[in-house]
């Protein structure tokens, strides 16, 4: 396995982490809220830096991508 594909594959596996992570934002927004306010900032805390991952490993992909 190449540098890029082993990057390509880490860009995959955050965004679908983030995706999930997302999902479970949106299921307690149109679920669980008002009543699971408390739920609220560690799964806002722990989307934000499951996007950051991803944003970190696209960011690498693309600057090996330019080399």
């Amino acid at each position: 396995m190449s540098d890029l594909d082993a990057l390509d594959k880490a860009v995959k596996k955050h965004k679908r982490i983030a995706s999930e992570w997302a999902m479970q934002l949106h299921d307690l927004a149109e679920e669980r809220l008002p009543a699971g306010y408390e739920e609220l900032p560690e799964l806002a805390k722990a989307t934000y830096h499951a996007c950051m991952e991803w944003q970190e490993a696209l960011k690498a992909l693309q600057d090996a991508k330019r080399c």
